[in-house]
């Protein structure tokens, strides 16, 4: 049989009925149906798959769609559950929306599209303004808010009131389903409006989750932990299942067994060892887990690339970026070369103590799945952890949102074509092109001292080598540390040696430069390269100042 790929298809339905690969999920609602808590959130990163699980879960539950789901769980675990568990489906008032449409760049653009949101998911309820079960003082609230003449208080209580219409008029409590729930706030968040947003969102929220009595049990999923104090305040019956938990861990993302599965079923069975590498890698809970959006691509395509990169905005890696530091360029570099980091996750956090607090932007990069933790131990506030990129769609993130921000002026290939010319022995073209890169780096970051030129480059030489190359930075070899080392990891390619040297003027950029180049000699730098079995290296003598560079070159040695 061939199968079709649900590129996009997020809508149960339309994955049931028309054939598409379906990797079966349903245990999940037995899960829900044996204990759940009034209210559980769910995170995961984003294209992982949410919105598609809770598509599910309304099928299954809903009383307005129980002639449609008549069939759509035939063969599935949860019809193999057995009769008193598929006795559930249909039997509910199921109220499911999403949020992750709310992109706007204001405010008051934001506030705009939350009221024409509203009043569609009135309309699509339009029969509870005409039910004789409702009261009349509701529906009165109910065809203001569909007619967008409601103000900012009453949309804050719009949820609640839409429950407990459907309480109302269906004669029993309502299973609420919200999609990305958290995606307005990121939005406000790198928007510069999180504080306005919030504010909304903790009355729009809280009002219809908080010992609502018109509500059988609700489910939310979202990249991100909003913390309780500033979106989720006294809601004591909230059930939070994140990365970093063991609850339903296995219900959102891939297992091998699924994605071997399909690749039998696909016969592409020997692509198992490069999927493992591209998108394997994140621990939910302790278990191992794919990114289902790049298999589903992978199996479309037939081939790996960065698939997940563009399905929206690395908000969080551009914030670690700007966030910078002495130890946090230490922990990036380490990270882009497949080592460990160790931070304190504090799950916690709010937006605002990301700038703040590096802790708190690592826990951000965890849960969005921009890193994994593969350890952790209980610490003081929080769970210490060592944190690795997932895999190697990932570190391209990374690589390309450090040369993004490296770049100045100049494309992505220009500066693959400067990396070139220095790993082929020509100084004279790399000098040159470098020499426009520093005058945009010092123009950007209006510094023209060591510490500044020095960071840009190593991040931007990892960026492009991290996978066939190790980038170290003074690290002792011969006599001496060396200030930059491009290391091959095949032996039979050049590496490359590096000494920076600061100049007080224009006029000493030649004899510092020559004065580096004689470090490198004089303290035997190369002595690392040997030790690897590594014969070929270029070494490169580098004087600055202000925006001028001037580089000499010694013999390949």
């Amino acid at each position: 049989m061939k199968w079709q790929m649900p590129i996009g298809v997020d809508n149960f339905f339309d994955i049931r009925s028309k054939h598409y690969y379906f990797v079966d999920k349903t245990d999940f609602i037995r899960q829900l149906i044996d204990g759940h808590s009034a209210v559980t959130l769910i995170t995961r990163p984003r294209r992982f798959g949410k919105t598609l699980t809770l598509s599910m879960l309304e099928y299954f539950f809903s009383i307005e769609k129980e002639a449609q789901s008549r069939h759509l769980f035939d063969g599935l675990a949860i019809d193999r559950a057995g009769e008193d568990y598929m006795a559930q489906r249909g039997q509910y008032p199921v109220l499911f929306l999403s949020l992750k449409d709310l992109k706007d760049l204001t405010w008051p653009q934001m506030l705009q599209s939350l009221s024409s949101w509203i009043s569609y998911w009135f309309i699509d309820h339009d029969y509870l303004g005409d039910s004789p079960s409702v009261n009349p003082d509701l529906r009165r609230r109910f065809l203001a808010l569909k007619q967008q003449t409601a103000g900012q208080n009453e949309m804050q209580l719009a949820l609640a009131l839409l429950v407990k219409m459907m309480h109302q008029h269906f004669g029993r409590p309502v299973i609420l389903l919200i999609d990305e729930y958290d995606a307005p706030i990121q939005q406000a968040w790198e928007h510069g409006f999180y504080t306005e947003c919030i504010a909304f969102m903790k009355q729009f929220l809280g009002s219809v989750l908080k010992g609502n009595s018109d509500l059988d049990f609700a489910v939310l999923t979202g990249v991100l932990r909003v913390a309780k104090e500033s979106i989720f305040s006294d809601l004591n019956n909230l059930d939070v299942c994140s990365v970093m938990d063991a609850a339903y861990r296995e219900v959102i993302g891939f297992t091998p067994q699924e994605v071997a599965q399909m690749a039998e079923d696909l016969t592409m069975a020997e692509a198992l060892p490069d999927l493992k590498k591209w998108y394997d890698g994140y621990l939910f809970g302790g278990a191992e887990i794919y990114n289902p959006w790049s298999i589903i691509n992978f199996f479309r395509h037939g081939e790996v690339g960065d698939y997940w990169v563009n399905t929206s905005g690395n908000g969080i890696i551009r914030e670690m970026l700007r966030h910078v530091t002495a130890d946090t360029e230490g922990d990036l570099l380490a990270l882009l070369q497949g080592r460990q980091v160790t931070a304190l996750i504090r799950e916690g956090v709010i937006y605002e103590d990301i700038g703040r607090d590096t802790d708190a932007l690592y826990t951000m990069l965890l849960t969005t799945g921009y890193l994994t933790a593969v350890s952790r131990r209980r610490g003081i506030g929080g769970i210490r952890c060592e944190l690795v990129i997932p895999n190697r769609e990932v570190q391209d993130i990374y690589r390309f949102e450090i040369l993004d921000k490296m770049r100045g002026r100049y494309s992505v290939s220009r500066l693959e074509t400067m990396f070139d010319e220095l790993l082929s022995g020509k100084g004279q073209a790399f000098s040159e092109l470098l020499g426009g890169y520093l005058r945009d780096l010092v123009s950007v970051y209006d510094t023209a001292h060591k510490e500044s030129f020095y960071h840009g480059f190593v991040l931007g030489m990892t960026a492009l080598f991290a996978s066939d190359y190790i980038i170290e930075s003074n690290r002792e070899s011969g006599y001496g540390r060396f200030d930059l080392a491009i290391i091959p990891k095949d032996v039979a390619k050049a590496g490359v040696i590096m000494e920076f040297k600061v100049a007080a003027s224009e006029a000493d950029m030649a004899a510092k430069a020559k004065e580096a180049l004689q470090q490198i000699e004089e303290r035997e730098y190369v002595t690392e390269f040997r030790q690897r079995g590594i014969h070929q290296v270029w070494k490169y003598g580098i004087a600055f100042c202000g925006k001028k560079i001037l580089a000499f070159q010694g013999p390949m040695c």
